[in-house]
């Protein structure tokens, strides 16, 4: 797919790259036609405004990023048309979105689903009395008056309290795939999240590797690369558990003021189906989105620690205590020379056309003196 067909990920690249208009559109053009990072950081430097290979690899992860997501979105958009259910108010909102998790959060509720306990409810015929419930405008009588129609022993639905149960469930998925409010409980738990690990049991960590991080919680936001790359390894070898605490208290209190919009006989139930989906259906799959988060921001720095390791050894003194010149040969764009000290501190470069003949020759040699 051409960066052509969605000219908007060029807009986006720049505005998040922070990289010149020119430099940015000239280097995914050259990404199209097959360059590799190194090819165009290399020998495309006229193009590109002299963008660094650090800079073009932004670019290029950003360029698959947002084009994988464009044809996603595409995806999404022709699932929900082909159910009848796609609005102009879902599909604006669709088109905007600019993160992976935003896009599956909205598309969560139209996904095809394995059988779920909501989805066998709906078998029983439960689904009128989740939508009752849901109402909230019964405020005399009880509950179990309401679902006892709904018992039906050929269904499955044995008296009013599974009848009352199946009707929960249905709520509760339908809570877990609102877009706004698994956003909402992302969001609070990245900033207000304690990860955690725990030994898993006497004897696992015979030399005492992992001593420090038996039981050791800190800030999710705040925990550092070498820490969240330690205690990874820890978990990896059977070691330790790793935990993420969410602020769970203000997140149902939320949920509950969503769901619950006066007072009712269903209240008691309202405040469970408010537990149940965030415990059940929500936490789960956003501890495992920001374990991920956490582990990529820890890869990324990891591998940035490493590559200062290596300028700082590549640029140790070539050959001791002598001052050095270095060339890069070339033809078209000519010979670049750089010397450093005896310490290897750069001290100056130029460009050279020692084969051109004529006075950029004579200069060369110049130069070179």
């Amino acid at each position: 797919m051409s960066i052509i067909d969605h000219p908007q990920i060029l807009a986006i690249i720049i505005e998040e790259s922070g990289l010149p208009r020119a430099g940015v559109a000239q280097t995914v053009a050259l990404l199209n036609e097959g360059g590799t990072v190194p090819f165009i950081a290399r020998y495309r430097k006229e193009q590109t405004g002299e963008l660094d290979e650090v800079q073009i690899r932004q670019i290029e992860d950003l360029l698959g990023y947002h084009r994988e997501l464009a044809e996603r979105k595409g995806t999404v958009l022709k699932s929900i048309e082909e159910q009848g259910e796609l609005t102009p108010e879902l599909s604006a909102r669709i088109e905007g979105c600019r993160r992976k998790t935003e896009l599956e959060d909205l598309y969560l509720p139209y996904k095809p689903k394995r059988r779920t306990k909501a989805t066998i409810a709906r078998e029983r015929g439960l689904e009128p009395l989740a939508e009752l419930i849901a109402l909230q405008e019964l405020a005399q009588g009880s509950p179990a008056e309401i679902a006892a129609p709904f018992v039906n022993l050929e269904l499955g639905v044995a008296d009013a309290d599974a009848a009352l149960e199946g009707a929960a469930h249905i709520l509760a998925e339908k809570l877990s795939e609102d877009a706004d409010l698994r956003g909402m409980v992302r969001d609070l738990t990245r900033e207000q999240g304690i990860f955690a690990s725990k030994l898993l049991g006497e004897g696992v960590d015979r030399e005492g590797k992992f001593k420090m991080y038996y039981d050791y919680q800190e800030p999710l936001k705040s925990v550092p690369s070498h820490r969240m790359l330690a205690m990874r390894r820890g978990e990896k070898e059977a070691v330790l558990r790793l935990l993420l605490a969410a602020p769970e208290e203000e997140i149902l209190g939320r949920l509950k003021l969503r769901l619950i919009k006066r007072e009712s006989i269903f209240r008691q139930i309202l405040e469970a189906v408010a537990a149940d989906a965030y415990k059940r259906l929500i936490a789960p799959s956003i501890e495992v989105e920001l374990r991920l988060e956490a582990k990529t921001r820890a890869d990324e720095a990891a591998i940035a620690v490493f590559a200062q390791n290596l300028r700082n050894l590549l640029l140790l003194p070539p050959a001791g205590g002598r001052r050095v010149l270095g060339i890069d040969p070339g033809l078209r764009t000519g010979c670049k020379l750089a010397a450093i000290s005896e310490t290897g501190r750069f001290l100056e470069q130029t460009t050279i056309y020692p084969h051109t003949g004529g006075p950029k020759a004579q200069a060369a040699g110049a130069e070179l003196v």
